[in-house]
């Protein structure tokens, strides 16, 4: 006696889109990756024009640098090294000493990576300058926008159950497994993206404005308290450049997520707003 086995009790998995990202979400994000790529390559080319940075009020050649980019002679041949609290890496070809028509010369990032490429601090001070104001702006439109439509409330703020030891410790092994979250679960951040954002958002961004302006000698002159806060000129242009290193760490930890987790799917979202998700559901 043959059994029958009914189509309704077959399970197909099932395509839905969902609008993940609202157009003011979608239009911000892409403007800060303008904002952010022109003061990456700017900020570099302002720092190659003293590439050492200090703690303190003071800073100068001679004075003790917690990191020099830099470079020596090595037997008639510049040899470029990075230098941080006193331990040295020869780092000839990527930092220090880079190649230029064909000659190795002394530069502490190499041309492609700044904007202009040729050392011109004036220009990139004028590049950094404009980007970064308009950075600023970008950013207290998203702001203000995620606080009144209820988005940062509702889309970024963790739930106290997420907070759990244990929940954070399955979320990190499933991201060390690269297991990504499915069906109704990929409609929401999870939270270890909610925490990321939220520290970028909340943290790391407004010190690295804030930095930035302190070494602002205008600025200085209309808000010297931020000049204490810091400990100095020298100490906050020390943090803006660790604040914009973590800055380019995250965005290379993003970007591969954002391959690793289905790249098309992500990018389609962030234009469009719609975000496949793959539920199973009872075959039509």
């Amino acid at each position: 006696m043959s059994a029958e086995v009914s189509n309704d009790n077959i399970h197909h998995p099932r395509t839905v889109f969902i609008r993940r990202h609202s157009i003011v979400t979608r239009l911000t994000h892409w403007l800060n990756v303008l904002c952010l790529s022109f003061l990456l390559l700017s900020g570099l080319q302002i720092f190659n024009a003293h590439p050492e940075l200090y703690w303190g009020h003071y800073g100068a050649n001679g004075d003790p640098a917690v990191l020099t980019i830099g470079s020596e002679d090595d037997a008639g041949t510049p040899s470029g090294f990075l230098r941080v609290a006193g331990v040295q890496i020869p780092t000839t070809g990527v930092l220090g000493v880079s190649n230029v028509d064909g000659e190795q010369t002394a530069r502490a990032f190499p041309s492609w990576s700044t904007i202009p490429s040729f050392q011109d601090l004036a220009a990139g001070r004028r590049w950094h300058f404009s980007f970064a104001w308009l950075f600023v702006i970008n950013g207290i439109l998203y702001l203000g926008f995620s606080l009144l439509s209820g988005h940062f409330r509702r889309d970024l703020a963790p739930m106290a159950h997420e907070l759990s030891p244990r929940h954070l410790g399955r979320e990190i092994l499933d991201h060390a497994r690269l297991r990504f979250p499915k069906g109704e679960e990929a409609k929401h951040y999870n939270a270890l993206q909610k925490l990321t954002y939220l520290a970028v958002i909340v943290v790391l961004l407004p010190l690295m404005v804030l930095t930035g302006l302190t070494m602002s000698p205008g600025v200085d002159a209309a808000l010297p308290a931020l000049v204490d806060i810091f400990g100095g000129r020298q100490s906050a242009r020390t943090i803006h450049f660790i604040t914009a290193s973590a800055l380019v760490l995250f965005v290379i930890v993003h970007v591969a997520m954002v391959v690793l987790s289905g790249t098309w799917n992500n990018i389609r979202s962030m234009i469009t707003g719609r975000y496949a998700i793959h539920e199973e559901g009872p075959n039509a």
